[in-house]
C-alpha cells in the first residue's frame, strides 16, 4: 500500500537519541527531529546547555528530555540507553553526532588527544549504535545517522586524528548497514561542508579562510544550519527506507568540484 507523502516524513511516535546536543549541528537536528513530530533525547556533557536546547524545543512544541553524560568514558553508556529509554521509550533514532577537533599539528599530536578523538567521533557511534540495536529490532524500525566530513574524502592542514576518524565512519557506517538493514535498521551518515558551529569557530573566525571555503563550492557560500533540515528528516523517516550504507555529503558541491 503506498503511504502519503506527510506519513513519509512523518516522525510521529518515533524517539529520537542525538549526541552532541548542547550545541552546533547536534542541538539543529535535534530540534529538526522535534519539529518532525519524534520524541527527543539529547546527549551531551553540559547541563546549562542541555537545558537550554530543551527549553527551546518545548518553546517550539515539542516534547525533548537531557541526559548529561561524557560519552568518552564508554561505562556510563549504558546509563545513557537506561536514561534516555526511560524518558520515552527506546530509541528509534540514533543521531551520532558528538565529536571533537582538537587542530592540533602533526608533531604536537599527543596519545591523549589521539585516543578521545577517535574514541569520541569513531568508536561511541558503534558502541552506543549496538546498544541501541536491541530496542530498535522490538519495534520493528531503526534508522542510525552518522556525522562524516569533508574529511572523510580529503587532508586539512593539523587534523590528522580528525581526518583518520572521520574516514573510519565512513567504513563504519557501510558496516553498521551490512549488518543491521535486515533488520529494518538502515545506518547513512551525513557529510557536512562548513558550518558555523564551536568545532569549525577557528575557521570561521578567519575571514579569508571562511571566504576561501566558500569559494570551492559550487553553491558559493558556506553551510547555514538550515540546509541540514530536510536530509535529517529524510534519513530518520519511512521515507529513507530503502537507503542503507550511504554518506551523503552536505556540502554546496564542495566535494564535486
Amino acid at each position: 500500500m503506498t503511504q502519503s507523502i506527510s506519513d513519509l516524513f512523518s516522525l510521529s511516535g518515533q524517539v529520537a537519541l542525538v549526541t552532541g546536543a548542547s550545541s552546533g549541528i547536534g542541538r539543529h537536528m535535534a530540534m529538526v527531529l522535534a519539529s518532525a513530530g519524534a520524541d527527543v533525547v539529547l546527549v551531551a556533557r553540559r547541563a546549562e546547555k542541555l537545558t537550554d536546547a530543551v527549553q527551546a524545543i518545548a518553546d517550539n512544541g515539542g516534547r525533548a528530555a537531557a541526559v548529561s553524560a561524557d560519552l568518552n568514558d564508554r561505562t556510563q553508556l549504558d546509563g545513557v540507553i537506561e536514561e534516555a529509554t526511560a524518558s520515552y521509550g527506546a530509541p528509534t533514532i540514533l543521531v551520532n553526532a558528538a565529536g571533537v577537533n582538537f587542530r592540533e599539528p602533526w608533531d604536537q599530536i599527543t596519545d591523549d588527544s589521539w585516543d578521545t578523538t577517535i574514541n569520541l567521533n569513531l568508536s561511541v557511534p558503534f558502541f552506543l549504535g549496538r546498544k541501541c540495536v536491541p530496542g530498535m529490532m522490538e519495534k520493528g524500525y531503526g534508522r542510525i545517522i552518522n556525522i562524516a566530513s569533508l574529511q572523510s574524502y580529503r587532508a586539512f592542514a593539523d587534523s590528522m586524528p580528525y581526518g583518520a576518524s572521520k574516514g573510519g565512519v565512513t567504513q563504519l557506517t557501510r558496516a553498521m548497514a551490512e549488518a543491521w538493514s535486515k533488520d529494518g535498521i538502515t545506518t547513512n551518515a551525513i557529510a557536512p561542508g562548513f558550518f558555523p558551529t564551536e568545532l569549525t569557530g577557528p575557521v570561521f573566525g578567519n575571514p579569508e579562510k571562511s571566504a576561501h571555503n566558500a569559494a570551492m563550492t559550487a553553491i558559493g557560500r558556506n553551510g547555514e544550519l538550515s540546509d541540514l533540515d530536510g536530509v535529517t528528516v529524510f534519513l530518520s523517516a519511512p521515507a529513507s527506507a530503502y537507503i542503507t550504507g550511504q554518506v551523503i555529503p552536505v556540502d554546496g558541491g564542495f566535494t564535486a568540484k
